[in-house]
């Protein structure tokens, strides 16, 4: 299988990673991830298609927002929490802070019915 490309943190331009966050779906992912776990696709819950949270997904790893692993036929996803806040200090606090005050992204959660990770 392909492994998904990640760009480096000094390849990350504000533009991208801004864009990226600008859909309360994908900030919605990105306060789920802020825990510093790793989630399998299949514990992310939103009120999407598969197909549209998969598109999400692949947003926010192209910025360099999240990191992917794949295992076999399940993938994983992580926030890239240390690269952000090295090419973008302060950043990732202030769009949490202000996610968190104004619940952008509250309808995303994790699926109580996946398996544990």
């Amino acid at each position: 299988m392909k492994q998904a490309r990640h760009p480096e943190p000094g390849e990350m331009t504000l533009m991208e990673v801004m864009g990226a966050l600008s859909d309360p779906i994908r900030v919605g992912l990105v306060r789920v991830l802020a825990d510093g776990g790793e989630r399998g696709w299949g514990e992310l819950c939103a009120p999407v298609a598969k197909s549209t949270l998969s598109h999400h997904l692949r947003v926010l790893r192209d910025a360099g927002v999240t990191r992917t692993r794949q295992e076999g036929t399940r993938c994983f996803v992580e926030l890239r929490r240390d690269d952000l806040e090295t090419r973008f200090p302060g950043l990732l606090t202030a769009v949490l802070g202000a996610a968190d005050g104004d619940d952008v992204g509250g309808q995303v959660g994790l699926n109580a019915d996946a398996p544990p990770t």
